[in-house]
């Protein structure tokens, strides 16, 4: 099963992974260690509360204006 992984820096250090399809939130000092936290932390989730996932989520990104 191919999920999505959005990877951001936690303001304290390391990185806080987020899987949208199960809201499953981690985190790691690392992306790599985030990941892995996150891909764990979704298959636990599946375990006891299944999911059927169709189709795949898109991804994009916008701007706003910045304040001064």
């Amino acid at each position: 099963m191919e999920l999505s992984a959005v990877i951001t820096p936690a303001p304290e250090g390391g990185y806080v992974a987020f899987n949208p399809e199960t809201a499953s939130t981690t985190q790691g000092e690392t992306v790599e260690e985030a990941l892995a936290n996150l891909r764990e932390a979704t298959e636990l989730y599946l375990e006891e509360f299944p999911v059927s996932i169709t189709g795949r989520p898109l991804l994009t990104s916008f701007q706003i204006p910045e304040h001064a």
